[in-house]
């Protein structure tokens, strides 16, 4: 299968966009993906070994979080799995004046 891998993870992939990993589920297609790059593992999962809050996953367009085997759903040769880092912020102060907000 094949792995996207976001822009700000790919110094750990050696640059790469996208990882092919021989997998039967998702969990797998992970393990796959940091036992070929071990430097992606604490970006990806807590000292626990759990998926970081802020790392969400989607299998062939579907949000694995609201599948019903999540992490254990099964995987072909031919599915995606892409990796997307939640984003965070909003428009501060100087983008309200921008926009001819009062503040």
């Amino acid at each position: 299968m094949t792995i996207f891998i976001p822009t700000p993870l790919r110094t750990y992939t050696g640059g790469q966009d996208s990882v092919e990993v021989h997998a039967t589920s998702v969990t797998e297609a992970l393990d796959g993906l940091t036992a070929a790059h071990p430097d992606l593992r604490k970006h990806l999962f807590t000292a626990d070994g759990k998926l970081r809050a802020f790392v969400n996953l989607y299998l062939n367009d579907e949000d694995v979080r609201y599948l019903p085997e999540k992490e254990g759903t099964a995987v072909s040769a031919q599915d995606t799995l892409s990796i997307i880092p939640s984003i965070a912020g909003g428009v501060g102060r100087t983008a309200k004046r921008a926009w001819g907000a009062q503040i």
